[in-house]
């Protein structure tokens, strides 16, 4: 049984939309009967997915929009295009997301357009489009792209972990404040990806990995948990199984909680120490 949003007619909007998980989850919604819009900075990439999600649904089902998620007015405009065109949005999916790669004193230019798009992007997608969604008094869905980067944070990409860790805790946030609004029927969830193989992921390969996930295998799982009511959607991949990231979170929090050093995952003096944590039952 899917998840009440996710039905005939309802309306879904997902930002990076264009490509990887965004179009595979696009692609679900519009064989679900959903009405879809799907939102990118890609106006060529936008038109290929049109064309793509025109075999599994009508095209006066399909609307596509050319937004920079990190500008709130550009959000606003696509936010009044869907209402204008199908009345609402029940379902948004903040997808939008770059990893170019960062270093802690690297270009501070990279560092804001990193957070602008990974962080500020939904920020400004579930500011802008909440309140209206919330009035159309349905039941509703906000799916927030994360990363485990965001709560692990493992060294190498600083600036990816900081927009990433600022997603979870906005979208905790968030769903607080939609399960203590009145009357409100609309919730808040956390998609944590494990390795998909997208163009974000790619790297130059044109084979998908073993280890890692198709978009569409990300997308079954989540509209799965979503279905079993998960806030916290932490997919698995060929590589990690579950319960090896649960180690690893779980050893990030105890960083705080054992004053341990910062990262003391990757400290040579805690090397053995976290294998032996691993291995425990």
């Amino acid at each position: 049984m899917p998840h009440p949003t996710i039905v005939k007619d309802n309306v879904a909007v997902i930002t990076g939309g264009a490509s990887g998980i965004g179009l595979a989850a696009a692609a679900a919604f519009a064989r679900a009967g959903m009405k879809v819009c799907i939102a990118d900075v890609d106006r060529e990439r936008l038109a290929d997915a049109a064309t793509r999600l025109s075999s599994v649904t009508s095209a006066t089902n399909v609307m596509t929009s050319v937004v920079d998620v990190s500008s709130a007015e550009s959000v606003r405009e696509l936010e009044r295009a869907v209402s204008a065109q199908f009345g609402g949005t029940d379902l948004l999916m903040n997808n939008a997301g770059i990893q170019p790669g960062s270093t802690l004193f690297g270009e501070p230019d990279n560092w804001q357009r990193i957070i602008a798009v990974n962080m500020w992007g939904i920020i400004n997608g579930s500011r802008i489009f909440a309140p209206n969604m919330i009035a159309r008094g349905k039941t509703g869905l906000i799916i927030n792209t994360g990363s485990k980067q965001g709560i692990t944070t493992p060294p190498g990409d600083p600036a990816y972990n900081v927009s990433k860790a600022g997603v979870k805790a906005f979208t905790e946030a968030l769903q607080h404040e939609l399960r203590n609004t009145k009357d409100c029927r609309l919730t808040a969830h956390l998609l944590i990806p494990g390795f998909v193989f997208t163009g974000l992921t790619a790297k130059g390969r044109t084979e998908k990995p073993a280890g890692a996930w198709t978009p569409e295998q990300t997308v079954d799982f989540m509209l799965a948990r979503l279905e079993a009511g998960d806030f916290y959607i932490l997919c698995p991949d060929n590589d990690v199984p579950r319960a090896l990231d649960e180690k690893r979170i779980q050893w990030a929090a105890g960083d705080i909680v054992e004053n341990r050093p910062p990262l003391s995952r990757w400290h040579p003096d805690y090397t053995d120490a976290f294998t032996r944590f691993v291995e425990r039952e």
